[in-house]
């Protein structure tokens, strides 16, 4: 089990907000981590839409399905049931009270406008990434808290060299792809999480035909992590239509397989005109879909 950062947040946004969406990439500890707050810190009801009994009930009648379910609720995937926002909305105007609802999704609900429009004002957002090194590692990570307080930054004695950065780096922050012994095995499920992902998560947000140009994109995409969008030379490359593309983009970044960070200047209008840079969200799965083994990869 790791201890993941997050925790005291979501806490304290359940203390004081009625409905707290925990999202992010599917298989990032985002079930695992509500499970073991239901059980100590959050005592609530825990219900997963993953089963197809529930979902079905949820996907029937929302209004209903929530009603039979008294006190505090812990909603696992519920984006599977997007007509459940709107009956939580109900619900929470007519008794506004913190911690009613938590949340978890898979999909991004701010690139869904009706889901994220329905609780405005409701709802505290808060996105669950894989796992920091100081998560796997059972320490908690000061470095920004350092970088912006008035102390200094001091390096302890024995610290890692480049061949241990690599094997980090390969291994990525995905818990159950950390737990594989083998750059073997955790291969094997970076490909099956991907099949997985494309095949269920992104069906579930778009019927849209043609995936099998999807890993290609990711590929493509994975070779040139940290440079600017151009989605215009990313056509060109992949001989695909700019609309496709976009399209493709959208339900990646939905699905949290990629993520832009927008630019900086000391300039606020450079900053609002210039293109974001695009990263995926692992360097594990980078390193899947380049082909990379970490014997390959250390001799480098």
């Amino acid at each position: 089990m790791f201890t993941r950062n997050l925790s005291s947040r979501v806490l304290a946004a359940l203390a004081d907000t009625p409905v707290v969406l925990l999202h992010g990439a599917r298989q990032t500890g985002k079930s695992t981590l509500v499970q073991r707050l239901v059980s100590h810190d959050y005592r609530a009801r825990y219900v997963t839409l993953d089963d197809p009994t529930v979902l079905a009930a949820a996907r029937a009648d929302p209004a209903g399905f929530l009603a039979a379910l008294e006190g505090p609720v812990a909603l696992d995937e519920v984006q599977r049931a997007p007509g459940l926002f709107l009956a939580i909305k109900a619900q929470v105007d007519r008794g506004r009270h913190a911690g009613r609802y938590l949340l978890t999704g898979s999909a991004n609900v701010l690139m869904v406008p009706k889901l994220s429009e329905s609780l405005a004002g409701r709802m505290e957002i808060l996105t669950l990434w894989p796992l920091s090194q100081g998560e796997i590692e059972d320490h908690r990570e000061n470095f920004v808290d350092v970088l912006f307080g008035h102390g200094s930054i001091t390096l302890e004695e024995g610290t890692e060299g480049g061949s241990d950065l690599t094997t980090r780096m390969l291994r990525g922050g995905y818990p159950e792809a950390c737990r594989r012994s083998t750059w073997a095995r955790r291969r094997a499920w970076f490909d099956s999480y991907l099949a997985t992902i494309l095949q269920r998560d992104v069906r579930d947000l778009a019927n849209i035909e043609g995936l099998a140009a999807m890993p290609r994109l990711l590929a493509f995409l994975a070779g040139r992590i940290g440079s600017l969008v151009n989605h215009a030379e990313v056509s060109r490359s992949l001989a695909m239509p700019q609309s496709t593309l976009k399209r493709y983009m959208v339900l990646l970044a939905a699905t949290f397989l990629v993520h832009t960070v927008p630019p900086w200047s000391g300039s606020l209008g450079k900053r609002l005109v210039k293109s974001p840079k695009l990263y995926l969200i692992d360097t594990g799965l980078v390193a899947s879909l380049l082909g990379h083994s970490g014997e390959e990869s250390l001799e480098r």
